[in-house]
């Protein structure tokens, strides 16, 4: 039996008013990490400008059309209809409780607030808390399931401190731990699921969170199960593989949702302990991933799993860029953004979410694509309950107001550059802890110019940190007469004694790069404009019959094509670009990959060398 602590906690969820911006704080874990985090998100209001249009899109046009029938229909009505369809609820739990966390809005607020009280009554006596009649428990998709349960109860309960949701989480966690173990009678948790263990092994993740929310011993002691079990012959060895190879393609099947899933539940277990040498196995995984798999929009995956070095097929036909492993990569980035401070982390962040993430839900529509190809058009779907994309790609984006920035090391961060409010407490050279709120306009990406207001409680002095992008060049601060040049990659940390209200003005250029086809596209190239990869869109090129007709025959340079753009047409951003069509010279619009494709048109980011 599970003790709970006694803490702050509210008996009905209808009852939990929308708090301040630090909400969560209060329905936070009781026991500490060994290992403090090194970056501290601050907390974001206000968020403007793309990322900010797209929560909104996310907000309105996925989350509050969720259908919570369909989603509650496999637990209301045993079994579910599809074997992996237990895995939704907690998903939206995630985004909307994320969502929540930032935007408080009531509808929201009132829709997670009914999902909760349907799904906790759904629960079974011994904890169960999946869509599988009693003879089938455990097969497939059941573990899983149950993992995205917890997840999904533990994020509302942090943002609403609603009690029952952190018992239910508690009692589906017991009965885990009753079910599977290596004591005699116990089930063994590798063959429980699919995929060579890795997925009923990417419990891990929740069972870490739950320790550390109650303290409860055994959860503590199940997460070493799970470490012990990764290594059994029937398990995926993702240690001993790791430290072998360093390859991630050796690791269990080669599933990449699965494994970055196990990557954050090991991770979790390495803040929580110090036991260094996990770290340094995932810093390794992390490296093979960027240098051998990874697309040029931030995600990975042909047929959902790590291929052989360099092979970066991007049809449709290769079912590349699972919307889920975008998702989790962008996780297993911010758990080492936070575990390491490192900047590098949030340059693959910005990478995946101005690219692949937010090329998988279309912002007119908050349809979501499974996968989304670099080459075709994107398939977008609508339906609810049954592909785990259209519910991961939600989860993504609801973790922008983290990202943007917040302390490394406890000095002010700004890591990505957009509008919005930022407002903390850091500690002073002369003023000890004071409170700091820093805003910020701009039209980024359209244009690398950023306006900020500095606004310390008091005068103090102090460094704030301005990431400088991999991408970027001629990256400059101005603070009155005073300039501030940043060094490509790293944080130009500026320390001085800041006044309240104190102007910063950033500016960097924004270059075009033409970017190699690889092994894979060896005679074709890509245009990436700062952050941004660009995609030729069909529909915005009515002229031309067949996008493979285009040859690239330009330098990269680009001239403003906002008067193409159709009226409804979501984001304005396009640009022309020098190229042949059919061997004759003609200007063709390129648009972000990210906003490619939105009416369905095909597009096309590889584009063939003009010979």
């Amino acid at each position: 039996m599970t003790i709970f602590p006694i803490l702050a906690q509210a008996d009905d969820p209808e009852n939990v008013q929308a708090g301040g911006p630090d909400t969560s704080k209060f329905f936070g874990p009781i026991v500490p990490n060994a290992i403090a985090d090194k970056y501290v998100t601050a907390s974001y209001q206000n968020i403007g400008g793309y990322l900010g249009h797209r929560l909104d899109v996310n907000l309105g046009k996925r989350l509050l059309q969720i259908d919570s029938a369909t989603i509650l229909s496999g637990f209301e009505k045993r079994p579910g209809a599809q074997t992996w369809i237990g895995e939704h609820v907690g998903k939206f739990l995630f985004s909307s409780s994320k969502t929540y966390a930032y935007s408080h809005d009531p509808q929201l607020k009132r829709l997670m607030d009914a999902v909760v009280r349907t799904y906790i009554a759904c629960q079974m006596p011994d904890g169960y808390l999946g869509t599988y009649l009693y003879k089938d428990r455990w097969t497939a998709w059941d573990v899983w399931a149950h993992k995205y349960a917890i997840i999904g109860l533990l994020n509302y309960y942090s943002v609403t401190g609603y009690r029952p949701a952190l018992e239910t989480a508690g009692r589906a966690a017991d009965l885990i731990c009753k079910t599977f173990g290596d004591d005699g009678g116990q089930r063994d948790l590798m063959p429980a699921g699919e995929h060579a263990g890795l997925a009923p092994g990417s419990i891990l993740e929740p069972m870490v969170d739950l320790y550390r929310y109650t303290g409860n011993p055994k959860y503590l002691a199940f997460c070493r199960y799970i470490l012990r079990a990764y290594e059994q012959p029937d398990g995926p060895k993702i240690i001993t593989q790791l430290e072998k190879y360093g390859d991630v393609t050796k690791v269990g099947d080669a599933k990449a949702y699965e494994m970055l899933s196990c990557f954050l539940g090991i991770l979790k277990y390495y803040r929580l302990t110090g036991e260094e040498k996990y770290l340094h196995l995932l810093e390794t995984a992390w490296t093979d991933i960027t240098t051998h798999r990874l697309y040029i929009t931030g995600t990975a995956s042909d047929h959902e799993i790590f291929v052989k070095t360099g092979v970066l097929n991007a049809t449709n036909d290769d079912k590349m860029g699972e919307g889920c492993v975008t998702v989790t990569w962008i996780q297993f980035n911010l758990s080492l953004l936070q575990i390491t401070g490192e900047p590098k982390y949030a340059e693959e962040i910005e990478r995946s979410v101005y690219n692949h993430l937010l090329a998988a839900e279309n912002p007119q529509t908050g349809c979501v694509s499974y996968y989304t190809a670099l080459q075709g058009a994107k398939p977008y779907r609508c339906d609810q309950g049954y592909s785990c994309c259209l519910s991961s790609v939600p989860r993504g984006i609801s973790l922008i107001p983290e990202i943007i920035g917040g302390k490394i090391n406890n000095h002010f961060s700004v890591l990505l550059y957009e509008n919005g409010v930022a407002s903390t407490t850091i500690p002073t050279t002369d003023a000890g802890e004071i409170a700091l709120k820093v805003s910020s306009k701009t039209k980024f990406p359209s244009e690398g110019l950023v306006d900020m207001e500095i606004d310390p409680s008091q005068a103090a002095t102090f460094p704030i940190n301005f990431r400088v992008p991999e991408w970027s060049a001629n990256f400059g601060v101005s603070i009155g007469d005073a300039i501030y040049v940043g060094r490509k990659g790293q944080l130009l940390a500026i320390r001085r004694k800041w006044q309240p209200g104190e102007h910063v003005t950033i500016t960097f250029d924004m270059p075009v790069e033409v970017l190699p086809g690889g092994i894979s596209y060896p005679n074709s190239v890509a245009i990436k404009r700062g952050p941004q990869i660009l995609a030729m869109d069909k529909g915005l090129n009515s002229g031309i019959d067949s996008l493979g007709a285009v040859g690239y025959s330009g330098d990269g340079g680009l001239t403003d094509a906002d008067a193409a753009l159709p009226a409804d047409w979501d984001w304005r951003e396009a640009f022309y670009m020098d190229a042949k069509v059919n061997s004759v010279p003609q200007k063709v619009v390129m648009v972000p990959f990210a906003e490619a494709g939105q009416k369905t048109a095909g597009i096309a980011v590889w584009i063939t060398e003009s010979k």
